[in-house]
């Protein structure tokens, strides 16, 4: 297909380059939680929302802090060693952690109906956002300057909306796209021949901007991602026992979110379309441009739980629960560059650069709200040596929102995550057995479903993404299989647990591209598996 016949991509969704707001990945990827907790709670694979009795059950049901018959006091510590592979081999991290430190103080009447109050408070890491992957593609079939030229293309941009003067900043004064901005007009510090003073990735032709690639171009493309940072949550619950069969716990949770990414992505072009000064030219030329983005997101929120366990007989427990959002007050800090080569006949013919913001970073505010979450469970307990639970969480992916640093709600972002998003399923198994008043075994096993509609999956729509950085990403599968032992002697007590998380991913280095006839053109997109491997081990004391 002739690449000159892109149009419009149906780019509604773009927020203006001043408010730069998170579009709608960003918010799903700052919104995911991961199984952490004490070495007993992540030895069952979490799945203890009708058990509680534990540490990590106030950040999950808060009914669990009723269970609670003595005080209880842990920290828990983890050693994290996470592979991630995209095509180009595996980057290995390894990593340290305090994953829970909790206290639980439970307060006895023994009276006919009220049988205990309790509180607590918790430490809890619920998510982690340490990943490192590269990858690459042998054959391009588009190139990301074609997408940003289109881009610009069809929200109207001219060559006046892309160029500082001194009365204009493109950056702050209009509301174009950052990354279309240092794409063209680039200074160059190496010229030669008649290449003049600056060029660009896209550049005008024929009334309108032009990417790189077109009919008789070829090339190669690479990716890295770089993302550190965690999500953590300080819980304060309260709850108690009636007559040990209904446990009632409220949770008030405040988190603090920290996540910071590095996106590179490079391009090999040869016959490429180059403008050399006045003159636009495709034949024994070459190109190689980059991007780099920097984004550093904070913030912290708040959110309340709500939870019951329902013991009808001794053997069967029932729980449910529900989490609200969590509602952030959200900052960033971003930047976006870019760089440009051009070659004719093997000879250099420059070399270019440019930053956005004159190459400082620049700070947004906004507001984000996660999912809301429902959580219902099942555990038996034989006797007094086994324990099999079960727990389904529903996870409400398309109620997520995002705003203004008044909390104004942007339609167009909402609409995409409507459209972009569908709820996730998770799944929970676990089971203890007990071999003797010391020592117990225990396994499990958890299964989340993918978080995007079908057309997302298979290329059949436009995505919007922020003006500093077209690539998106998203899981589409994360599974956990778990196993562990404790060890108690009085009051004191000891936990070890091995989680294995097994995550499937998807990297976009852009959006599919719409044509006239209605026809996708798929994106570079690539796979991207994550392998973690983690040691916990949990002391505490109950008295």
């Amino acid at each position: 297909m002739n690449k000159i016949k892109m149009i419009a991509m149906l780019l509604c969704g773009f927020v203006c380059t001043t408010a730069n707001a998170q579009d709608a990945f960003d918010v799903l990827q700052m919104s995911q939680n991961e199984l952490r907790g004490t070495s007993r709670f992540m030895s069952m694979a979490g799945a203890f929302g009708a058990l509680g009795g534990d540490l990590s059950t106030l950040t999950q049901n808060p009914g669990g802090i009723g269970v609670y018959r003595s005080s209880d006091v842990g920290i828990t510590f983890s050693l994290d060693c996470n592979s991630s592979d995209a095509g180009v081999g595996s980057i290995n991290q390894t990593k340290f952690n305090v994953n829970n430190v909790g206290y639980v103080g439970a307060f006895r009447f023994d009276g006919p109906t009220l049988k205990n109050l309790n509180f607590g408070f918790t430490f809890n890491r619920v998510h982690s956002f340490n990943r490192h992957y590269s990858g690459g593609f042998a054959d391009i079939n588009n190139s990301m300057s074609n997408y940003i030229a289109g881009w610009l293309n069809d929200e109207g941009f001219t060559s006046e909306d892309l160029v500082s003067t001194s009365t204009f900043n493109p950056y702050f004064s209009g509301y174009a796209p950052w990354i279309g901005i240092v794409s063209y007009d680039m200074p160059t510090s190496y010229s030669s021949g008649s290449q003049g003073g600056s060029v660009g990735i896209v550049n005008e032709r024929n009334g309108g901007m032009r990417g790189m690639f077109d009919n008789g171009t070829t090339g190669s493309a690479y990716f890295e991602v770089e993302e550190r940072g965690h999500v953590d949550e300080y819980n304060i619950a309260f709850g108690g026992n009636f007559a040990n069969k209904v446990y009632w716990g409220f949770d008030f949770g405040i988190n603090d979110l920290d996540y910071k990414s590095y996106n590179y992505y490079e391009e090999s072009l040869t016959n490429a379309y180059i403008k050399n000064g006045s003159k636009t030219i495709n034949e024994n030329t070459d190109a190689d441009f980059a991007y780099e983005n920097y984004l550093h997101s904070s913030g912290t929120g708040v959110n309340f739980k709500f939870g019951l366990i329902v013991r009808p007989i001794s053997a069967l427990r029932i729980g449910a629960a529900f989490h609200t959002p969590t509602y952030y007050n959200m900052r960033d800090t971003y930047y976006v560059g870019a760089c440009l080569s051009g070659y004719e006949n093997g000879e250099e013919l420059y070399y270019a650069e440019k930053g956005s913001n004159d190459g400082y970073d620049y700070t947004s505010d906004y507001t984000i709200r996660t999912p809301w979450r429902f959580m219902g469970s099942l555990a038996g307990v034989i006797g007094t040596k086994g324990i099999i639970s079960m727990d389904y969480e529903y996870v409400a992916n398309q109620t997520m929102r995002i705003g203004d640093d008044g909390g104004n709600v942007y339609p167009d972002v909402t609409d995409n995550v409507k459209n972009y998003f569908k709820p996730s399923h998770i799944i929970r198994l676990g089971g203890e057995y007990r071999l003797n008043p010391a020592w117990s075994l225990r396994a499990g096993y958890s299964y989340k479903t993918t978080q995007v509609e079908k057309v997302i999956d298979d290329y059949e729509t436009t995505v919007a993404t922020v003006s500093t950085n077209p690539a998106y990403q998203y899981d589409n599968s994360v599974q956990y299989i778990t196993c562990g032992a404790g060890y108690k002697h009085k009051s004191f007590y000891a936990d070890l647990a091995y989680v294995h998380k097994y995550r499937q991913s998807v990297y976009n280095a852009f959006s599919p591209v719409a044509y006239s006839d209605g026809y996708y053109e798929p994106n570079l997109s690539a796979d991207v598996k994550d392998h973690n491997n983690r040691i916990s081990l949990t002391l505490g004391v109950r008295f």
